[in-house]
């Protein structure tokens, strides 16, 4: 590369740089956008649970079912539904508030694929983002507790965010609890076997979750910890 050709390299290097904290800079007001119009909605809204799942899940799915009758049974009980809006066990999710008759909450995010916002959500309560770590921040703040079915990575992220947040004390306890004895127990041996054994958790730790079988057991789960904790936003 001869001197020229290399100063007019750094010269386009430098002037794309530019060009990328520039628009960083006025991407903050994207993501402040983005967080106003979430809390101002979800602080209207009142007790939700939220039920996460994979958006893979055919409907014939026992726990797509599963979701539904949770949902249905948490909206008797005077909550709504918090989903992340899409279809699988969010849909089952937002099927299940709206045949109860229940607040029926989804929280969309722009994906390539999987993320068509489902039917089943109430039209004024349908918030889409661009961003997952403000999207996450919704969920934290406002669920009174989540509903764990099995799912794949974008479940397991939410899934720990949560624990670990309540672990380190950075928001209030709320009840998380893993639905499918059968889907979580690989998991939940590892937990125990490999971690806790290492001493990279401790023992208490693994009361920061529980695991139940039927939705009955799910929707217990929730009416013993409110039974003795307030309603209320987790930070």
């Amino acid at each position: 590369m001869t001197p020229g050709e290399e100063k007019i390299t750094n010269a386009f290097k430098q002037k794309t740089w530019n060009e990328i904290k520039t628009s960083d800079s006025w991407q903050i007001f994207k993501v402040m956008s983005e967080f106003v119009e979430g809390f101002q909605k979800l602080a209207k809204i009142g007790p939700c649970v939220t039920i996460f799942g994979s958006a893979r899940t055919k409907s014939t799915d026992k726990y797509y079912k599963m979701a539904t009758e949770i949902a249905f049974k948490l909206t008797q009980k005077g909550y709504g539904i918090l989903t992340g809006g899409g279809g699988g066990i969010m849909e089952a999710g937002n099927k299940g508030a709206k045949a109860g008759g229940g607040v029926s909450v989804g929280l969309n995010i722009e994906l390539p694929f999987e993320q068509e916002a489902n039917i089943y959500i109430d039209k004024d309560k349908l918030l889409m983002f661009d961003y997952f770590f403000v999207r996450k921040v919704m969920f934290m703040k406002y669920a009174q507790g989540f509903i764990v079915m099995p799912g794949g990575f974008g479940t397991m992220d939410e899934l720990f965010e949560a624990i670990t947040l309540i672990q380190t004390k950075k928001i209030g306890k709320f009840p998380i609890i893993l639905v499918g004895e059968k889907f979580w127990s690989g998991m939940i041996v590892w937990v125990k076997e490999t971690l806790l054994q290492d001493n990279k958790i401790s023992a208490e730790d693994l009361d920061l979750f529980t695991i139940v079988d039927t939705a009955d057991d799910a929707l217990a789960e929730i009416e013993t910890f409110y039974n003795k904790y307030n309603l209320s936003p987790n930070f």
